[in-house]
C-alpha cells in the first residue's frame, strides 16, 4: 500500500529546501526570514501565500513598457534645456539629493514653481472641482482610492461637465483601491464622455495582470498641462474609515513641476493602454510661476530599486539639525530604522515622529508599537496625534527640504506600491510644513520612554505582528 504520509512529509522537506535557496534571492534578510519561517513551519500553505504574495513582480510587459517610459521622460527633458533645470543651494552634506532624485526616478529638479500647500480636506476636493470647472483643455486624475460616496460623486459631476463642453477627461483608478468606483461610478462616467480605466487589473487569466497586492498608490491631478495636486488625499469621503475622520496633506503647484506630474499621469496611462499622446497641448510652454525649485520622485516595482526608500534613507543621513517624518503608517526595514535612530544617536540631530494615534489597520498598528522601544531608547520623540487620523505624509529635513508625497514609511509602499513624491527645496515652504508639524505637536501626546510599557501579551501581540512586516 503507497504510503501517502511519507511522501507528504518528503514534500514538505522539498519546498523547504528549495525556498531556503530561492527565497533570499534580491530580497532583504528580514524579508527573507519573515517568509522562510512562514514556509518551515507551514510548507504548503507558506509556499501558497507566497506565490501570491511574496514574488514582488510585474508582468515582463510591464516593465519593458516602464523602461520605455522612463526613456521617454529622459528625452524629453533633454529638450527643457538650461532655462529651467536647476540646482538648488543645498549645503554640502544634502548637494546629493537632486542628483539622487534624478538617477532614481528620472526627473530634473525645475526651478520657477510654486507651491501650495492645503492642509483642509474638503477645501482641497472644492479647490480641485473648482480648476476642473475653469480647465479649457483636458483634465487628469489618478486615485488609488476614488469611491461612489458624496466626494467622488461631486468630483465625477464636474468631470462629466467638463466633458459635455468639450474638455478631455481621462482618469485612471487603482484595480483595488477604487473597486466600488469602477463598479457603480465608473459607467455613470463613461456614459457622458469621461473615460476611465482601470489600473492594475488582478485575475488569474487576464492579459497584462498584476499580483493583487502591487498596488498604484498615486494621486495626481493634472489640468491643462498648467496645474496639479499631488500627496496622500483620495477621492473619497473624509470619513470612510469609521470612527475618525482622514487628515491629509495635498499641494497644489503651478509651473514647470506641472509637466513632471503630467509625465507620470501619462506613463501610466500608457501602461494601461500602450497609447502614447502627441505632446501637443498636453506640455504647454513652460513658465515661470514661483520661486520654488522641485523635484518629481516616482517609485514602484517597476524601477527595480526601492525609490522612496533609498532617497528617504539619503536624506535621513544628510540632515543636520532636525528630521520631522509625518506618516500613517511606520513599519520600516532595518537600514531605515538604522539611519532614523543613528541621525539622533550618534549625530545628536532633533528626530520626531508624528502618528496617529487611532488606527485603521490593527496590525499595521501592533507591528508599529513594536518599534517603540527603539525609537525611545534613541532618543526619537514620538507624537500621537489625536483629533483625527492622519494620514498625511511628509517630512522635512533641516530648513532645506520638504518631501510631500503618497509613500508611507513602510515595507510595502517601498517595495510594493507605486508611488509618487514632491520634494520642494524652498526654505520658505519648510517654514510652512514646520508650522503645520508644530500644530500636530501641540495636539499630540508625546509617549515618553518611562510610560510605555505594554503588557506583556501585548508585547506577543506586536512582536508577533512585526513578524509579519513582509505582509503588510
Amino acid at each position: 500500500m503507497f504510503n501517502w504520509s511519507l511522501l507528504y512529509l518528503i514534500s514538505e522537506w522539498v519546498i523547504r529546501f528549495v525556498m531556503l535557496i530561492y527565497v533570499p534571492q534580491r530580497r532583504s534578510a528580514a524579508a527573507s526570514r519573515t517568509w522562510l519561517l512562514f514556509i518551515f513551519l507551514l510548507p504548503w500553505p507558506g509556499l501558497a501565500f507566497y506565490w501570491l504574495f511574496g514574488r514582488i513582480y510585474l508582468p515582463v510587459r510591464r516593465v519593458q513598457m516602464q523602461e520605455r517610459a522612463s526613456k521617454f521622460i529622459r528625452e524629453a527633458q533633454a529638450q527643457i534645456g538650461a532655462r529651467v533645470t536647476v540646482e538648488p543651494a543645498l549645503p554640502a552634506a544634502l548637494q546629493c539629493i537632486p542628483a539622487l532624485g534624478r538617477q532614481l526616478g528620472d526627473f530634473e529638479t525645475l526651478a520657477g514653481n510654486n507651491v501650495e500647500l492645503l492642509p483642509d480636506y474638503s477645501g482641497t476636493i472644492d479647490r480641485i472641482i473648482a480648476d476642473i470647472e475653469a480647465a479649457q483643455q483636458h483634465v487628469h486624475l489618478l486615485f488609488y482610492i476614488f469611491l461612489p460616496d458624496q466626494t467622488g460623486q461631486r468630483v465625477a459631476q464636474a468631470l462629466e461637465r467638463a466633458a459635455t463642453r468639450g474638455v478631455s477627461c481621462r482618469v485612471l483608478m487603482d484595480a483595488v483601491g477604487s473597486r466600488q468606483g469602477l463598479e457603480r461610478l465608473a459607467p455613470q462616467m463613461r456614459s457622458n464622455g469621461v473615460e476611465v480605466l482601470e489600473m492594475l487589473p488582478v485575475g488569474l487569466f487576464r492579459r497584462n495582470a498584476a499580483r493583487f497586492d502591487l498596488r498604484n498608490h498615486r494621486k495626481i491631478v493634472v489640468i491643462d498641462g498648467r496645474v496639479g495636486y499631488t500627496g496622500s488625499q483620495n477621492i473619497v469621503n473624509p470619513e470612510f474609515v469609521k470612527g475618525y475622520p482622514n487628515e491629509e496633506l495635498m499641494v497644489r503647484v503651478t509651473g514647470p513641476v506641472v509637466a513632471q506630474l503630467q509625465a507620470m499621469f501619462l506613463a501610466d496611462h500608457y501602461f494601461e493602454t500602450g497609447k502614447v499622446f502627441s505632446p501637443g497641448e498636453l506640455f504647454p510652454k513652460l513658465e515661470y510661476t514661483g520661486n520654488s525649485p522641485a523635484q518629481l520622485v516616482p517609485s514602484g516595482p517597476g524601477y527595480g530599486r526601492e525609490n522612496g526608500r533609498e532617497l528617504i534613507i539619503a536624506m535621513l543621513y544628510g540632515a543636520q539639525e532636525r528630521i520631522v517624518i509625518t506618516t500613517p503608517y511606520f513599519v520600516p526595514d532595518e537600514p531605515f530604522l538604522h539611519a532614523v535612530c543613528a541621525a539622533r544617536l550618534r549625530r545628536g540631530i532633533e528626530v520626531h515622529l508624528v502618528l496617529s494615534k487611532h488606527a485603521n489597520q490593527l496590525v499595521t498598528q501592533f507591528a508599529q508599537r513594536s518599534y517603540y522601544d527603539d525609537l525611545l531608547e534613541a532618543g526619537i520623540e514620538i507624537h500621537l496625534y489625536r483629533p483625527h487620523f492622519l494620514h498625511a505624509k511628509h517630512l522635512t529635513i533641516d530648513d532645506n527640504i520638504a518631501l510631500i508625497g503618497s509613500t508611507n514609511m513602510d515595507i510595502r509602499s517601498f517595495a510594493l506600491n507605486a508611488e509618487i513624491n514632491l520634494i520642494v527645496y524652498d526654505p520658505a515652504i519648510v517654514r510652512q510644513l514646520r508650522a503645520m508639524q508644530e500644530r500636530y505637536f501641540a495636539n499630540s501626546e508625546l509617549l515618553e520612554s518611562a510610560l510605555w510599557k505594554s503588557p506583556l501579551g501585548a508585547r506577543i501581540v506586536q512582536n508577533t505582528a512585526r513578524l509579519m512586516d513582509s505582509f503588510l
